[in-house]
């Protein structure tokens, strides 16, 4: 054993000694003003780099209901958002809040349509042709694709981040949520909002040797520190969740059980939802290994558009670990922040 390996072995005993006292790493720590509030959802607007934005389209984050927006903004140097300040992006983040027991009447066309439409609205208030660059991811990325194909006038274009749009797949989850004796509306009556807990169980039966699994790779490189906080960092998102609230959830789930979205038998505010009707610029990213969205249900979008501006970027890794990486870093965020660059009409530059 060299000296390095002796340092690392050293580092790592000490590293896992010291695991009950360290000191979690903070999470969603990029400044941000919250510049609009309602109910319990918040608009936030990051404060721009030093040398101002760079670009006349301002881009709006959609993240999913069930996990907290800062997976989006985890941590310095694993942050999506972080990374297109420095682009030069004037970056807004929908942060969905939680659900209170009062909530259990929201309805999918409250947040789908009037929720996110405000959001929108107002982010896209700061460009001179009203529009913004929109990006949805997992259920955000749902709710972001219903809502441009009924109201397209603010959507710049779109990137639908591991966001399906076919629920009829092979995943654990489509067949969980098809189960005939799975009783949602017996659930949401007797519960209201749907369990953060019965949600979070649901992903864990994707991959039910993940915990091990993890444990084996602390152990294994514990003696990196700069592994450690990202790893507590994300632990800390992924045990943060919120419940759903249960009207949003009934029809939500209608969408596995009938696959109407891509049937085109959905509405939202009493309008037929049409994905046909998406003309902007789309780009729509999904992972090789993602256990959560079959990247074949997330790339059925890509052909029931109307876009003649459409890319499809199909990248190795999962479906949390491929957005906020190191590889993240390298190859995902460069790509969205130039898709983004190549359509903004003025550079402010």
């Amino acid at each position: 054993m060299n000296q390095k390996q002796e340092h690392d072995e050293g580092k790592r005993l000490w590293n896992l000694l010291s695991l009950p006292f360290r000191k979690k790493p903070a999470v969603g720590v990029t400044p941000a003003d919250v510049i609009h509030q309602e109910n319990k959802w918040r608009l936030l607007r990051y404060r721009p780099r030093a040398a101002g934005v760079a670009f006349s389209t301002p881009v709006l984050l959609v993240p999913s209901l069930i996990n907290r927006h800062y997976v989006l903004d985890l941590m310095p140097g694993k942050s999506f958002a972080e990374y297109m300040v420095q682009q030069g992006h004037d970056v807004f983040l929908l942060d969905w809040g939680t659900p209170r027991n009062e909530d259990r009447f929201l309805t999918f066309d409250d947040i789908c349509e009037r929720y996110l439409g405000r959001a929108l609205s107002l982010t896209a208030s700061f460009s001179k042709r009203n529009q913004a660059h929109l990006l949805g991811y997992c259920m955000g990325g749902i709710l972001t694709a219903i809502h441009t194909a009924v109201h397209p006038n603010n959507v710049a274009s779109l990137v639908q981040l591991a966001a399906p749009v076919r629920f009829h797949d092979d995943g654990l989850l489509s067949a969980w949520m098809r189960t005939p004796s799975f009783d949602i509306d017996a659930m949401i009556d007797a519960f209201g909002n749907v369990p953060w807990q019965l949600m979070q169980s649901a992903f864990h039966l994707l991959r039910p040797t993940l915990p091990l699994s993890k444990a084996v790779g602390l152990v294994d490189r514990a003696w990196n520190d700069e592994f450690l906080d990202g790893f507590f960092a994300l632990e800390t998102w992924g045990n943060d969740n919120v419940s759903l609230p249960g009207e949003f959830y009934r029809r939500y789930a209608r969408m596995y059980r009938d696959d109407d979205l891509v049937r085109g038998a959905m509405t939202l505010g009493g309008a037929p939802v049409h994905l046909s009707s998406i003309r902007c610029p789309l780009l729509v990213v999904t992972f090789e290994h993602d256990n959560i969205v079959p990247w074949q249900s997330a790339a059925e979008l890509m052909t029931l558009v109307s876009s003649e501006d459409k890319q499809h970027l199909h990248l190795p890794g999962g479906h949390v670990g491929a957005v906020v990486s190191k590889s993240a870093a390298r190859g995902l965020w460069p790509n969205i922040s130039s898709f983004w660059a190549l359509r903004d009409r003025t550079s402010l530059a």
